[in-house]
């Protein structure tokens, strides 16, 4: 087997190479935005032919430390679609936010099966995402743990539907505190999740739990579900991973240990199952599993990533990329936790709606709400 990792030196990225140094997997091209110190690290490890570095400002200097090297190194937006369509078995994108679109479209384009992390891609862009994959007889196989599990649920399962998918939630270090509460949040707190060891963005967004809105939206496009048809509960134990229900009351789940390599490693081995370097779950260790309604009184980004998948259109575009350029100023301690779900919510309200956007007006939404926050904060 030979991938393609787009985000490398993310934590998705960083596991899904503990995943091929454990099993041999090939490695043609690797990705980062900026940290080329790893990447660097990474190259010379694996040795893939390719590697680009998003960020076109550190493009001179990493071309120069792998001088030594015969490989070819590329930059910006460009290159990861040109490391998209290189002839490979899966190419795994665990690039961070809205910059993912575009290189699973090209991969797409080629045929290449995907291996996605990247949930803004279906958030922003899943109708023209799951077209074009249908069209080419693409495999979008999803690595989020809860889709994952969904999609473990559903093997074997032949033509029959369920009638509910369930999605769980950890809650995230707030889950239970009231508004009032959360009003001194500071990004330190925001950062420290009970269970899971994840990026900068997707621990903000586990605290404001907009990472679970824009996961209801993924399983919408994943699954070929009605908004209707998905059950969010709060799962604060992190081991039931989600599960479906079928016409007949049965409910299927998935169950594992808070460790990304397993669906990162089922992904790409599939259907295959090898040993993983996540430990065992122990059902006596865990003790219970608990399940409660989350608030979405209190957590308002969720409640906007339903109502935006429900106006369907650029709307989960709109709140997807709010959300990004507020996270990055409560990161910056410009605004406070609060403010981030105020601002997709007015966003929401306010950037212009279109009913069936082409790709040029997805990308332009991208720039209206981001441009929106900027304004607005």
């Amino acid at each position: 087997m030979e991938i393609v990792v787009l985000g490398s030196t993310g934590s998705i990225g960083k596991q899904t190479l503990d995943v091929c140094r454990a099993h041999n997997i090939k490695i043609k091209a690797l990705s980062a935005h900026s940290n080329i110190d790893l990447l660097e690290k990474q190259v010379r490890e694996f040795l893939p032919e390719y590697v680009a570095v998003s960020d076109e400002t550190y493009y001179s200097e990493l071309k120069n430390r792998l001088s030594d090297m015969k490989i070819k190194v590329l930059t910006g937006s460009d290159g990861l679609c040109e490391l998209a369509v290189l002839h490979c078995d899966k190419v795994v994108n665990a690039v961070v936010g809205m910059s993912g679109l575009l290189p699973t479209l090209a991969a797409i384009s080629v045929g290449n099966n995907i291996a996605l992390a990247n949930k803004e891609t279906l958030v922003a862009g899943g109708e023209l995402v799951m077209t074009a994959a249908k069209e080419k007889g693409v495999e979008i196989t999803p690595i989020d743990s809860e889709h994952s599990a969904i999609y473990q649920c559903l093997l074997g399962a032949g033509k029959n539907r369920f009638s509910k998918i369930i999605l769980t939630a950890s809650g995230g270090p707030f889950y239970g505190k009231s508004r009032k509460e959360l009003e001194n949040i500071t990004k330190e707190q925001a950062l420290d999740h009970p269970n899971w060891k994840m990026g900068v963005k997707v621990t903000i967004d586990s605290a404001t739990m907009m990472n679970k809105g824009l996961e209801f939206i993924e399983a919408v496009r994943l699954f070929n579900a009605l908004p209707s048809q998905i059950e969010i509960i709060v799962h604060r134990q992190s081991v039931f991973h989600s599960a479906v229900e079928f016409e007949d009351g049965a409910v299927i789940a998935q169950l594992a240990s808070a460790d990304m390599r397993i669906p990162i490693q089922f992904a790409l081995t599939y259907p295959e199952r090898l040993s993983c370097l996540a430990k065992k779950l122990s059902l006596t260790d865990v003790g219970a599993l608990t399940f409660e309604k989350p608030d979405e009184d209190v957590f308002d980004c969720l409640s906007a990533a339903k109502k935006a998948v429900e106006m369907g259109g650029n709307a989960p575009c709109i709140i997807n990329c709010a959300n990004e350029a507020a996270v990055s100023l409560f990161f910056e301690d410009k605004i406070g936790f609060l403010q981030i779900g105020e601002l997709v919510n007015s966003a929401l309200r306010d950037v212009k709606y279109i009913k069936e956007p082409l790709l040029s007006d997805i990308i332009n939404t991208r720039y209206a709400a981001e441009e929106y926050v900027l304004s607005n904060f």
